[in-house]
């Protein structure tokens, strides 16, 4: 909105032309995020409080060890994923440009998965439905979009479905039609691996923050034709402009993550972990780094993984691998501590997102 509305006023006084850097918007994006996350949280955690909008512990018969670790957090509110949605949109629409076809896609998957999130947190939290959004509406919601999402990319951008593949600069593969299936198979997995992950204070959002950083690199260099060019990588225009959308995610994860740290006085709830998994994994399709983000996301992957595993070899073999999953429940089960799982998490997730900003001179 502010670049709509001031950049056309350059020719009266110069000042206005800084909205034309993407770098000064985008760091007033993570200001503006991070300052109305923070003055929106008190209010949000109260009036959740008292509508007791708060979170429902695994139960006894579940897991018994669980419960006795996690019991202590039966009644935090919880669905602050509003906040984080609000503060991204919010910050989006103010500073980044509202003409740029990314931008109208990102907030699309961020507000179409808020949604659907929103929805199974009601259900449960309401008593509708203990389990929430059943598997097979969740799943069909997340497809219809990643479909309608491929869909809109495959007609309007050209040669995006050309794979890129990491480490290489001269080998691609066009996935032609298919590409639209891989976008919906991105969307929908990154989802749930996000919102697999959100199982311990500041964990997940942590770790969102880490790959919102390395993707607004990403973003800034695939969209910039000079650097772009140097790094022998595909040139996207108008893709720099999604590092103002990833800025926005930075600065609504850190003033989420002010509430969130250990010991959490709110947790995101579905409404934000399948908003934040999903949008990242759309803005990875976006500037062509889909096979990145298992790097970047390593632990989400890792997360995912762990549940898939588990419930394969309990089918197949009657035995677990894990004491529980998802993964940080079962170093939960070794005797770690919650602040040290996710401190731990969180450093292995800031040198995947170095890494993956380095691949891009390893070509």
């Amino acid at each position: 909105m502010f670049y709509h509305l001031f950049y056309p006023l350059r020719e009266i006084f110069f000042i206005f032309n800084i909205f034309r850097y993407i770098t000064f918007r985008s760091a007033m994006a993570t200001l503006t995020a991070f300052f109305f996350t923070l003055l929106l949280g008190p209010h949000l955690i109260k009036k959740l409080t008292k509508y007791r909008i708060g979170a429902n512990i695994r139960k006894r018969e579940e897991s018994e060890r669980l419960y006795e670790l996690h019991q202590h957090k039966e009644g935090i509110p919880t669905m602050g994923g509003i906040m984080i949605v609000s503060a991204i949109i919010l910050s989006t629409l103010l500073w980044a440009r509202l003409d740029n076809l990314y931008i109208n896609l990102a907030m699309l998957v961020c507000l179409w998965l808020a949604g659907l999130g929103f929805l199974d947190d009601y259900l449960k939290l309401k008593g509708y439905h203990p389990k929430g959004v059943s598997v097979s509406v969740k799943l069909s919601t997340q497809i219809a979009l990643g479909l309608l999402v491929g869909i809109i990319l495959y007609l309007k951008i050209p040669d995006i479905t050309k794979l890129d593949i990491p480490f290489f600069k001269n080998i691609k593969f066009d996935l032609s039609v298919f590409y639209i299936l891989f976008v919906t198979l991105v969307i929908t997995a990154s989802s749930n691996a996000v919102n697999l992950t959100d199982g311990l204070d500041g964990l997940a959002i942590g770790i969102v923050i880490m790959v919102a950083f390395a993707f607004a690199v990403l973003s800034y260099i695939c969209g910039n034709i000079k650097f772009s060019n140097y790094l022998f990588i595909p040139y996207l225009k108008g893709a720099g402009e999604l590092t103002v959308f990833c800025a926005a995610i930075l600065g609504a994860g850190l003033g989420f993550l002010w509430f969130n740290c250990y010991p959490a006085s709110i947790f995101m709830g579905d409404v934000g972990a399948l908003s934040l998994g999903g949008t990242l994994g759309a803005i990875a399709v976006f500037i062509k780094k889909e096979l990145l983000l298992i790097i970047v996301g390593g632990i989400f992957v890792l997360e995912a993984f762990s549940v898939i595993l588990q419930f394969i070899s309990f089918k197949l073999r009657k035995k677990r691998i894990f004491k529980i999953a998802p993964l940080h429940h079962h170093f939960q089960f070794l005797g770690w501590s919650e602040p040290k799982i996710v401190v731990r998490f969180w450093i292995i997730a800031t040198l995947l997102a170095l890494l993956t900003i380095v691949t891009l001179k390893i070509r």
